[in-house]
């Protein structure tokens, strides 16, 4: 979505891809995690929750739920508007980032810099600058999935689905969506004191999704939530030092937490895998593996084989297990 302003490529919508992202913007003391539903038991183990990331199948929709913020709030809230090809997913989280004050998230120096340089900018050029601050986009670009074949993009059909990610988060004491598309921030509302900002976010995000078409799928919602490693240690801290509470229970409670950290621990290994796997280039592998069967003289058997096999479960398309 947006001008062509930059080399920007595709990347996942997915928790270890954007965790590690940010991570590698610099950016400490958070991750991302994926939600699977809008019930608020969702969210009550992920708290606190800092933003959420909502992918839609974008269509051209002029109603705008919520107002456009034109005043001096501008001066204080991080927008921009969305210049680059594909970089909406990037866009979004750092929307949230940029705007986020809350304790445990620690910006680093690159978004730091990158805030302060063009914060008095209006949005158009904050988008421009966005699209030329080359370390944003080169830790962006790198989360690329890899493909074999360069594609004649000549070729492709621009009646397919096109996605985009947008950004909600809570502002002294109300609600934003930050969508480079629009003009501005878009005001939902007020978040009542006492109230959690999330039951003002769930309607609205579900009125989204019900304006598709029955059967739509094609939807994603991620929460920009603080290290859960740090949560879980915190509390096990608090735990440790408390006398108002029988030793027995406290110990129960700090092994369940070090599990806990446990798996964090191991998830974030899993992540690094698949990162890797992500960003590796198999090409040389498959073509030293095809040009070795061919000088065995295997590779046509393996085809026909192949073909072969293809070919009888095509065939048996249609009948049913026989029991």
């Amino acid at each position: 979505m947006g001008e062509n302003a930059g080399n920007w490529c595709l990347i996942e919508s997915d928790p270890g891809v954007f965790t590690e992202l940010i991570k590698e913007f610099g950016v400490e003391g958070v991750q991302v995690e994926e939600l699977w539903s809008l019930d608020q038991e969702a969210f009550k183990h992920l708290e606190p929750i800092h933003g959420l990331i909502f992918l839609f199948r974008w269509v051209q929709d002029d109603e705008v739920s919520g107002t456009i913020v034109e005043d001096d709030r501008l001066q204080k809230i991080f927008f921009a508007k969305q210049v680059i090809n594909n970089a909406c997913a990037s866009q979004a989280i750092l929307s949230i980032l940029l705007n986020c004050q809350h304790e445990d998230l620690k910006l680093g120096q690159t978004l730091t810099d990158f805030k302060e340089f063009c914060q008095s900018f209006d949005a158009h050029t904050k988008g421009l600058t966005l699209s030329n601050a080359s370390q944003i986009r080169t830790v962006h670009n790198s989360f690329a999935r890899q493909t074999l074949f360069e594609l004649d993009n000549s070729n492709v059909n621009k009646d397919e689905d096109v996605y985009h990610f947008i950004g909600y988060i809570p502002i002294d004491g109300r609600l934003y969506e930050l969508d480079g598309l629009k003009d501005g921030p878009v005001d939902h509302g007020a978040v009542e004191p006492g109230k959690n900002w999330l039951e003002v976010v769930q309607p609205i995000i579900e009125k989204r999704m019900n304006k598709y078409t029955e059967g739509e799928i094609h939807f994603n919602l991620m929460a920009l939530v603080s290290d859960r490693q740090l949560v879980y240690q915190k509390k096990i801290d608090r735990l440790t030092a408390s006398d108002a509470m029988d030793s027995d229970d406290r110990d129960i409670q700090i092994a369940r937490l070090r599990s806990l950290i446990d798996d964090e621990v191991a998830k974030r290994k899993i992540y690094k895998i698949e990162n890797i796997r992500r960003k590796h280039n198999y090409l040389p592998f498959i073509m030293e593996l095809l040009k070795m069967l061919g000088d065995q003289g295997q590779l046509t058997p393996l085809y026909e084989k192949a073909k072969q096999r293809a070919a009888e479960r095509e065939n048996s398309k249609g009948f049913g297990s026989l029991n």
